[in-house]
């Protein structure tokens, strides 16, 4: 059984629910699959996956487990609470061949947005393990340990201490022994520059900080759960600062790209968040806009935090931190390269909202290569509405 506890997934998705909970219980949503791997066959491990994902949905939060949720102050009484009551159902996900393709796999989770928020990382950490353990059953970790070994000399190399990475690394793992081996050595080997992990199991295993905020998914079911598209991100955003009264204050910039996020992040929200989290796109272009944009504003970028997080290696985030220092903070979070870099190529692998409430939502990546299946109609309409060019 790959997954065997409901915490090992990332914090973005019980900071996301708890959100779901108390503004949105009635949302109905829906997600799609798509592995961007052109040669990669998936087919042969349906019936595996849809063991693993029945496996899935059997699991239930421990007394443990909950009673750690329960110490982090941005979560409430009531939605741990819930939590202890609450099961995955394999009524909301199917797993099946994709209609006229030999080598893809359809897999849609479709239902309540409350009861299916939890499905998307796990499952991608399923896909991951099943197809890494079927293709390379006896996979020698000599090759994946003298490359995390030369990580940490590396992340150790830098002088100031300010320079830290997480762990962002569970969707898209080898396996999950491997990524509790990847933290546990990280925690050993570089100490305070390891500030933590995205999954919430390793973090209440290994003694650290759970890290993450919002995903595209929010940002996108607000284009439908809002009162107008062009006002979703200013409402997404007020929505979440109702909810965490200054807690999680990091916002994410790419669901209609930077422009038009900037365009949006108006000097109260400037002022409200602590920071931003970069996600696709040139990092060092996106920074220099932010920056400019808070001096803009008239706030000092010195007291705010750029996060970086797009198919980052160390070499990438020691350069975005050389470029940076002393302009800003900075903190990064690296997932497939810490978490799948043992000498085969990993899955690129995602899940992503494709409806929300009957009606189409998307996401406009400033990075092409990112683009997934959504309503090209909708998407049309997305561009102009945000104004977004290409």
């Amino acid at each position: 059984m790959i997954i065997q506890s409901l915490l090992d997934t990332d914090l973005y998705k019980f900071t996301m629910m708890q959100v779901v909970l108390h503004h949105f219980p009635g949302a109905q949503v829906e997600y799609r699959f798509r592995c961007r791997n052109a040669t990669v066959d998936l087919t042969p491990h349906i019936d595996e996956i849809r063991d693993e994902v029945r496996a899935l949905t059997r699991l239930r939060f421990t007394a443990d487990e909950l009673a750690y949720l329960r110490g982090w102050r941005f979560l409430k009484s009531d939605f741990v609470d819930l939590l202890g009551l609450f099961q995955l159902d394999e009524r909301f996900i199917t797993v099946s061949r994709l209609p006229d393709s030999d080598r893809e796999i359809d897999i849609t989770i479709r239902g309540p947005w409350l009861h299916t928020i939890l499905f998307e990382v796990p499952l991608l950490a399923i896909v991951s393990e099943v197809f890494f353990r079927n293709r390379c059953p006896d996979m020698d970790l000599t090759e994946g340990r003298r490359r995390l070994a030369a990580k940490v000399e590396t992340i150790n190399g830098v002088a100031d201490p300010e320079f830290r990475i997480a762990d962002y690394g569970t969707r898209r793992r080898f396996s999950r022994a491997w990524q509790d081996e990847v933290v546990q050595t990280l925690k050993n080997g570089i100490g305070e520059k390891f500030v933590g992990t995205s999954n919430v199991l390793f973090a209440m295993r290994h003694g650290l900080t759970p890290l993450g905020t919002m995903a595209h998914e929010y940002l996108q079911a607000c284009q439908a759960v809002g009162p107008r598209l062009r006002d979703s991100q200013v409402f997404a955003f007020n929505t979440w600062a109702r909810e965490y009264r200054g807690d999680l204050g990091i916002a994410l910039s790419d669901v209609c790209g930077m422009d038009s996020f900037l365009r949006d992040f108006d000097l109260f929200f400037c002022k409200l968040f602590d920071g931003v989290r970069h996600d696709s796109g040139d990092p060092f272009e996106w920074g220099e806009k932010l920056i400019a944009h808070y001096r803009k504003m008239r706030i000092d970028p010195h007291t705010k935090t750029m996060v970086f997080s797009d198919s980052l290696d160390v070499p990438l985030a020691i350069r975005l931190f050389d470029y940076f220092r002393g302009r800003t903070h900075t903190a990064f979070g690296i997932g497939t390269n810490l978490t799948n870099d043992v000498g085969v190529e990993p899955l690129q692998i995602v899940v992503k909202m494709t409806r929300c409430n009957g009606q189409p939502v998307a996401k406009i990546s400033d990075e092409p290569s990112k683009a997934m299946d959504y309503d090209p109609s909708y998407v049309a309409y997305l561009r102009e509405v945000f104004q977004v060019r290409g």
